[in-house]
């Protein structure tokens, strides 16, 4: 057994290094200015606080965002507003399917991205180079901000200063690459192939599989996308990484297994080594420890935080793929859903 365990710490610290290797270096270039027109779409079902904000911000010239939405936004939210009620199993997807067959374009480069996204021009700019250029799709990185509890810290761990993180998914990405969904610039490719997974879970993962397949390049952009890491409860937070393990399952099987064996091993590892007592596995845990630390410094930059946000991180990871090994259907928004290879749902009564 501590041959087992002292050949995954190996593996695992390893698996570390090589992906500190490839990590691409920080963004140095100033912030592009936006050359062309857009069509930014923003869904929007249930009304926060800070998405009716993020909706109400001025708009960079040369964008027209289109709301849509089944009930008229407030006022102060900024555009045009599309009534859209969609009865797929994918609201979000809907949203967007109905939108482009509704709105007209004019040469404009279209966007879609959640209420809660911040956007702004230089994000804009830098998800739509590289379509400019003939990728299929670019997506931005996720990163969460304004965390005050535990919840939000460990939610910020994990898509920041972890192997989560999509930049550190980009870089060991072999096939079709992880893709956050939060914001999207979309091709012509993509614009194809979007209507066929108005009945998908995980439209962005099977979006960039499918463009993967057909030879276009699915790009991630230079700035990031800026998320709050809403006050919430811990629960709240597991049952949403835990869906994200169960949409992981159903479209990327073969990395299923990879959650605990890579991506977060930590903490049973070093508790398994501390309570053999070996000094050999007490090493190799350590420069674990270490290889795990200078990887969260190396995403995020060194901060008091980054010495425990990566294993609350984990932690959460860890969690939620237990979580999701004895669930079968998905919650999400309220509703039940059957899911089956490929992300294909059903709603269940």
């Amino acid at each position: 057994m501590i041959a087992v365990v002292g050949s995954w710490l190996v593996i695992a610290t390893l698996f570390t290094w090589v992906t500190l290797f490839r990590l691409r270096p920080p963004a140095r270039t100033p912030a592009p200015a936006l050359r062309t027109k857009v069509l930014l779409l923003r869904p929007f079902d249930g009304p926060t606080e800070r998405e009716v904000k993020n909706l109400s911000d001025p708009l960079p010239p040369g964008v027209r965002q289109v709301v849509l939405a089944p009930f008229r936004p407030p006022s102060v939210v900024r555009g045009e507003w599309l009534f859209s009620d969609p009865p797929s199993g994918n609201r979000k997807v809907g949203h967007l399917t109905y939108a482009l067959a509704t709105v007209p374009r004019e040469g404009e480069v279209v966007v879609c991205a959640d209420a809660y996204v911040r956007v702004t021009e230089a994000l804009l700019a830098s998800l739509i180079a590289p379509v400019l250029e003939g990728a299929g799709l670019c997506t931005a990185p996720p990163a969460p901000e304004g965390a005050v509890d535990l919840a939000g810290h460990a939610l910020r761990g994990l898509l920041s200063r972890t192997h989560h993180a999509f930049i550190a998914l980009d870089a060991m990405a072999a096939g079709a690459p992880a893709v956050s969904g939060k914001v999207m610039a979309l091709g012509p490719a993509a614009l194809e192939e979007l209507p066929r997974l108005v009945n998908c879970i995980g439209e962005d993962l099977e979006l960039s599989r499918r463009l993967h397949a057909r030879g276009h390049r699915v790009a991630l952009a230079q700035f990031f996308a800026r998320t709050p890491a809403a006050s919430q409860t811990l629960g709240a937070a597991v049952q949403r990484i835990t869906r994200w393990m169960q949409v992981l399952r159903a479209h990327r099987p073969a990395l299923y297994p990879s959650i605990p064996l890579l991506f977060a091993p930590t903490l049973p590892l070093a508790t398994f080594a501390a309570w053999s007592g070996s000094s050999v596995l007490l090493g190799l845990a350590a420069a674990l420890f270490l290889s795990r630390t200078a990887l969260s410094v190396r995403l995020s930059g060194f901060s008091a935080s980054a010495l425990w946000e990566w294993l609350a991180g984990e932690a959460l990871l860890l969690v939620s793929f237990v979580h999701s090994l004895v669930l079968k259907d998905i919650v999400w928004r309220c509703r039940r859903l059957a899911v089956s290879a490929g992300g294909l749902i059903r709603v269940v009564p």
